[in-house]
């Protein structure tokens, strides 16, 4: 068997020891509670304003799974936009910190809507809490750090704002044993991978590069470049490597699909096909991701289910 690979160990460790449930408490919040009936809703508009690929792959869980998924997109995006728009320092740490407080009591007012869908989502489904103050650290880092030197480097920031998502998720579509741990951390660098270079034109006018200089550097590409988006045959040849390590990423993460609950295989599937038929839309479109936001659209992700039904219903 091949040793696994330094950012993959490192990650594994910054996972720590999963704790599987030995018994879960579910209980339907449709019961006579309509302030978290309007949260669990609040949670659905903002995943449907945001993330297309995310709710429409939720929709393939039972009611309450899939209101729990999206309260935790709820979550990520709110913690997300305090990093991106909040411009006062001391309003962003107010802010961060109050989610920090948030995930540790499992309490919030009623008044806000996606804490109080959230902090229920994290008791009823036994998520682990270091994995969501992991992901607040992990979206604040981009307040510090807005250039990677390795691939190591970056994967650790990939850990920090996706892997730990898909930890979280595992709690709620459920899981057969520990051994998933290692698939859903791989899975979530793919997307997260597959994020970065949808967005590289993007991103570099916010101020950040998160392609890994080292690499960079060995295919003759400069900041220079980027800046000017300039899509050139070194470019192309960078962009093939990264797609074609994100592509093996995706397969490598596909094994753990079998070890979750049946009933949350196709929505997490889902989510994969989707991601990376982003990278084939950057392909098509000669890599250029500085004129244009690569997409499957809504007509590419529909297309996909049918094959993907039959490749979970043969595992």
């Amino acid at each position: 068997m091949q040793a696994n690979p330094n950012w993959e160990n490192q990650l594994l460790s910054l996972a720590g020891t999963i704790t599987h449930p030995s018994e879960r408490t579910f209980f339907s919040y449709w019961a006579g509670d309509a302030s978290l009936r309007k949260a669990y809703k609040q949670a659905e508009i903002i995943t449907n304003t945001h993330s297309k690929s995310f709710y429409l792959a939720s929709a393939l869980l039972p009611d309450e799974k899939r209101d729990a998924v999206r309260a935790l997109y709820a979550f990520c995006r709110t913690v997300d936009d305090i990093v991106d728009e909040v411009e006062s320092k001391k309003d962003r740490d107010y802010e961060l910190d109050y989610w920090r407080t948030v995930v540790q009591t499992a309490s919030a007012s009623t008044d806000d809507l996606v804490a109080a869908a959230w902090a229920d989502t994290l008791v009823r489904y036994h998520i682990p809490r270091h994995y969501a103050l992991q992901l607040i650290d992990g979206v604040a880092r981009d307040l510090s750090q807005t250039r990677y030197q390795t691939f190591d480097d970056l994967a650790t920031y990939c850990y920090g704002v996706a892997s730990t998502v898909g930890l979280m998720s595992m709690y709620v579509v459920g899981f057969k044993s520990n051994e998933a741990v290692p698939y859903a951390i791989k899975l979530g660098v793919a997307l997260q991978m597959t994020n970065i270079l949808r967005d590289v034109g993007e991103d570099y006018r916010n101020g950040r590069l998160y392609l890994p200089r080292e690499e960079l550097v060995l295919y003759g590409i400069r900041e220079e470049d980027i800046a000017a988006g300039r899509v050139t045959d070194a470019w192309r040849q960078f962009m093939k490597f990264q797609i074609e390590r994100t592509r093996n990423l995706y397969e490598e993460a596909w094994a753990g699909v079998k070890l979750l609950e049946r009933e949350g295989q196709l929505a997490i599937g889902a989510a994969s096909v989707f991601y990376a038929g982003i990278l084939e839309d950057i392909e098509k479109h000669d890599y250029d991701v500085f004129s244009r936001r690569a997409s499957l659209g809504a007509l590419g992700k529909l297309r996909k289910i049918p094959a993907l039904w039959w490749k979970i219903k043969s595992l």
